[in-house]
């Protein structure tokens, strides 16, 4: 299967996954419907602390890049802004020349998106373009800025490094991608000198960001099935580096956790999820693709919570936020759940629009961007 074969099936992965209860005709079936969302005797206090429009993400799903005290944010046309994460105050908004197709990455000095054809433009922190590099094809992942080098993953599955002052191409490294992937933004983060890499069929590579040398490879989960669809294992959304481990979830495969250093396993549990996961001190969190959001214990794995009230309402990557676990769905709304057994405590809507991004947390604010461009911060009272 030629690479445009592969993005035109996952693309209508994705959109028959998005559409199975378009018919209007259709009889509603309840184990196919979203869950309705019941009223919730709130035990959490939750407001808006701020909110920004930065406009709309189109096709694409734009997570805020947050460093200090600042917040970069784009959309689909081009804008890329500078915000206080603490405030929401603008400090500064630029068109950066063509349309962005990946959330912004950034050490603080240097803020770098992906562009249509895979370009790939960096801006120092006042909005002044500093270089433009080229991928060799487009650019969903956000860029891992860091250790003097930009990191950047194509999706045709080569990763490039650029010196973060010049833009010059220092390295690149090819891996094999299987016939059928999710056509998603499978993301990379940086843990100290290493990049940690989601990789398509169920691994996780870890690179030296300085050169490309891949450190180890492990398999979080093995494909399994008798086609191509059922084979489809790909690490969903962004690695989390936490202490000395570093966790990853898959599509139709396991949540688990790894030595950072060597890639050793701590644990693997079995799960399906097309998100991401979040850690804390406790445990490792996960939205899976039924909707159900559970917790593992992140020393061992063991199951500590599930719940299924949001079942099929397509949720995001879920946040350790505080004595809560928060998690967006395809409304807009936000919800809360208790972070020790996984009881709803609260919720609050946003635009009415979907949220795909990753929540950021900022220092008490906990951040999300809706898919039309609403970036709203939440605190607890």
């Amino acid at each position: 299967m030629r690479l445009t074969e592969k993005l035109v099936a996952a693309s209508l992965m994705v959109l028959m996954a998005g559409c199975s209860s378009w018919n209007p005709f259709a009889k509603k079936d309840p184990k196919t419907e979203p869950a309705k969302l019941v009223e919730l005797k709130s035990s959490m206090a939750v407001r808006d602390a701020w909110k920004y429009s930065i406009g709309k993400s189109g096709v694409y799903a734009f997570t805020p890049a947050l460093s200090g005290s600042s917040l970069y944010v784009v959309n689909a046309d081009g804008a890329l802004a500078r915000l206080d994460a603490a405030t929401g105050r603008e400090t500064w908004r630029i068109k950066a020349g063509t349309d962005i197709t990946s959330s912004p990455g950034t050490d603080g000095n240097v803020v770098v998106v992906g562009g249509v054809k895979g370009v790939v433009l960096a801006f120092d922190a006042d909005g002044k373009e500093l270089w433009k590099a080229q991928a060799s094809s487009e650019v969903l992942t956000a860029p891992v800025v860091g250790q003097g080098m930009v990191v950047v993953r194509s999706v045709d599955n080569r990763i490039f490094g650029f010196d973060a002052k010049t833009g010059e191409r220092k390295w690149v490294v090819q891996r094999t991608t299987p016939a059928l992937t999710l056509r998603n933004a499978p993301g990379m983060v940086l843990g100290g000198a290493n990049v940690y890499v989601a990789q398509p069929g169920g691994k996780l590579v870890a690179l030296t960001a300085a050169t490309g040398v891949v450190r180890w490879e492990v398999v979080v989960s093995e494909p399994r099935g008798a086609t191509e669809l059922e084979r489809v294992s790909d690490i969903a959304g962004t690695p989390v580096v936490f202490e000395a481990d570093v966790c990853a979830v898959t599509y139709q495969g396991k949540a688990g956790c790894f030595d950072a250093a060597t890639g050793m396993p701590r644990w693997t549990k079995p799960i399906s999820s097309d998100v991401g996961v979040a850690v804390d001190q406790r445990f490792v969190f996960a939205a899976d693709d039924q909707g159900s959001v559970v917790a593992f214990a992140r020393d061992g794995g063991q199951g500590a919570w599930k719940n299924d009230a949001l079942a099929r309402r397509r949720l995001s990557t879920p946040a350790s936020y505080g004595r809560s676990v928060a998690v967006g769905d395809y409304q807009g709304y936000i919800h809360f759940l208790s972070r020790e057994d996984g009881a709803l405590i609260g919720r609050i809507s946003t635009d009415g629009s979907p949220i795909v991004s990753v929540p950021v947390v900022a220092g008490s604010n906990l951040i999300f961007q809706t898919q039309s461009g609403t970036v709203t911060a939440l605190a607890v009272e």
